[in-house]
């Protein structure tokens, strides 16, 4: 019995490091252990597309997409007193669902519209985990429109056009495995919605 118990722990240990590391999903608990996952990523010197652009965390640090390349994005901007702002709860759903198959999501806070996110980061981070049990990387709040807008929110409109301008909260944006943008959805379009959910289908065939 000794003898089994050593050969299929030696399976076991083997099938591990076996296991290609870089698609480890990324559903994780906190937003301490999604830091630790970007703070370990690679030079972005020679990315391209989205993967060359990155967010301020929430809580501090930064999270470059480029850590993310060969998974899909899904960036939304968010706010804590919208009437969208239960998409949260569907968000975090679908990273649940969907992160073991390549997908993440990214929440951005942002006060551009009806200052409907007046919080501080602590304040942010606090709403979204008492209330909707957000476990999904969070940018620290920024600009999503105009001039000062994120860079990141400027290339997304040079690339797919006026659609991907957030005109709301809870517009989301989506980058395949390669970082190049695939679509834009408008607020309307929930979590759940079978076009959000058939694009990212699409851009996790490469995954």
């Amino acid at each position: 019995m000794l003898m089994l118990s050593t050969i299929l722990s030696g399976i076991a240990l083997a099938a591990a490091n076996a296991a290609p590391q870089e698609k480890a999903p990324l559903a994780v608990r906190s937003q301490e252990e999604v830091q630790r996952l970007f703070d370990g990523a690679v030079s972005a010197d020679d990315a391209t597309g989205a993967h060359r652009f990155a967010f301020d965390g929430l809580m501090g640090g930064a999270l470059p997409l480029a850590a993310l390349k060969g998974r899909a994005v899904l960036v939304v901007n968010t706010a804590s007193e919208c009437g969208f702002t239960p998409q949260y709860e569907g968000l975090q759903a679908l990273y649940d669902e969907r992160a073991g198959d390549g997908l993440v999501v990214i929440g951005v806070p942002s006060n551009d519209f009806g200052g409907q996110e007046p919080g501080s980061a602590k304040e942010i981070a606090k709403f979204c985990a008492v209330n909707y049990g957000v476990t999904f990387p969070m940018a620290a709040k920024s600009d999503v429109t105009g001039g000062d807008a994120h860079p990141f929110y400027q290339w997304a409109v040079e690339t797919l056009g006026a659609g991907a301008t957030p005109k709301w909260n809870f517009h989301k944006i989506l980058i395949g495995t390669d970082g190049e943008a695939v679509a834009a959805f408008p607020s309307s379009v929930r979590p759940n919605d079978p076009k959000l959910k058939a694009a990212i289908d699409g851009a996790l065939k490469k995954f």
